[in-house]
């Protein structure tokens, strides 16, 4: 691997010189807004790599929340990743339709419930199409496992503690969502939501971090994300529109070697839905 790039991310070329690796586990993570037009469903059946589960990111998560694909609790996912035949000490490649999207959610995912050999797939499965690499139709079958959890529940913020970060400025909050979604200038995706930011936020929209799906080199990333006035120094919580992007610059931290960040699950889709939530608008 180069030590220009990150460590959690892995090649085309790596990940197909290791396709039937025993101890190798691949993970279609596709998600999609509706204004994508993608169906992350029907691209799985009609083609993926092989050996590739579909990993549901709305089916494998808290049924009991009203918020969309938020974290399952500990033993619900032990149990839907068992039946995967995905055990903690496997390693687990994430990927997605465009490359750098939903993938590091799942990656972020995995790492929070204990599992350490964790990546994604630089260039996704669209750039693993364009490449005319080797693509499959049929859906493994594979015997069910045990999947010894281990949940860092520190790694995800709740809505009570996204209040006392907010309010008492202690992390930095780094928003995922396009400028005009975080400035107030666009509407929000979901119905009767209000648009703008937390007070302190700052904005690094999840596509700054990639280039055609291919995630960018770590000077790259480190300009980036202080060049939107995050001090690395300091502790930070990411959040997004629904909690899904915001892994992305969760991801970016962790490549720089930023271990004191946490992930607002709820994100937009809770705070900016509530009435009695401070939002601002404009650039800062």
């Amino acid at each position: 691997m180069s030590e220009t790039k990150s460590r959690f991310v892995v090649s085309a070329d790596w990940l197909q010189a290791e396709l039937g690796s025993p101890d190798l586990r691949v993970l279609d993570a596709s998600f999609y807004l509706p204004a994508q037009n993608r169906n992350a469903d029907a691209e799985y059946a009609a083609g993926h790599i092989p050996g590739a589960l579909r990993f549901d990111q709305d089916k494998i998560a808290d049924h009991s929340s009203p918020l969309a694909h938020t974290v399952p609790s500990p033993q619900e996912f032990a149990a839907e990743v068992g039946k995967l035949g995905i055990r903690e000490t496997d390693r687990i490649v994430v990927y997605d339709g465009p490359g750098i999207f939903a993938a590091p959610r799942v990656w972020w995912l995995f790492r929070t419930m204990g599992a350490k050999n964790v990546f994604v797939l630089d260039g996704g499965l669209d750039g693993w199409k364009a490449e005319g690499r080797p693509l499959e139709t049929d859906v493994p079958k594979p015997a069910p496992v045990t999947f010894a959890v281990n949940f860092n529940a520190d790694r995800v913020v709740s809505f009570e503690a996204m209040e006392e970060i907010v309010a008492e400025g202690t992390m930095q909050v780094a928003d995922a969502r396009s400028a005009g979604r975080f400035a107030g200038t666009e509407p929000e995706p979901r119905a009767g939501m209000r648009s703008g930011h937390m007070p302190g936020a700052k904005n690094l929209p999840s596509g700054v971090f990639s280039d055609k799906g291919h995630f960018k080199s770590l000077p790259e990333l480190r300009r980036t994300i202080t060049d939107a006035g995050i001090d690395l120094s300091k502790p930070v919580v990411t959040t997004c529109g629904s909690g899904i992007t915001a892994a992305i610059i969760t991801l970016a931290l962790e490549s720089l070697d930023h271990a004191d960040n946490k992930l607002y699950d709820g994100s937009w889709s809770e705070w900016g839905s509530r009435e009695d939530t401070a939002v601002v608008t404009g650039k800062e």
